[in-house]
């Protein structure tokens, strides 16, 4: 399973960005699709996760300004960011959590990530 994020850029405070992460290979269902990010210096970071019922969470900096959603018709799971922060600054990654793989008698979970994308907020 392969996961391509793309979305990143630099953008004032106050802006906005787009993440998507397309998910790609052979699987049978993505159960838990998340974001996470890495600040310099810090450690990785859950931003937002949604369920395959749509269940989502987010970590309490981000409430009301992020908005994750996930489209499995295209295996896709985006993050919607408004009223950017510099603390937002980071790199993001795109992660899919108890995916189902292998075959019909011999199914199990597994986790991926993407290669991660750069989001910078600076005037």
């Amino acid at each position: 399973v392969q996961l391509q994020a793309s979305g990143g850029g630099l953008v004032q405070p106050g802006g906005s960005l787009r993440l998507s992460c397309q998910a790609s290979g052979s699987f049978y269902l993505i159960n838990v699709m998340a974001w996470f990010r890495q600040a310099p210096g810090k450690e990785r970071e859950l931003v937002a996760r949604i369920t395959s019922r749509g269940n989502a969470n987010y970590t309490y900096s981000v409430k009301g300004r992020f908005t994750i959603s996930r489209d499995d018709a295209k295996n896709a799971v985006f993050l919607q960011m408004n009223s950017l922060k510099p603390e937002d600054t980071a790199v993001y990654y795109c992660n899919a959590d108890r995916v189902v793989i292998g075959t019909p008698t011999n199914l199990r979970e597994a986790s991926f990530w993407g290669q991660g994308t750069q989001v910078t907020v600076s005037s």
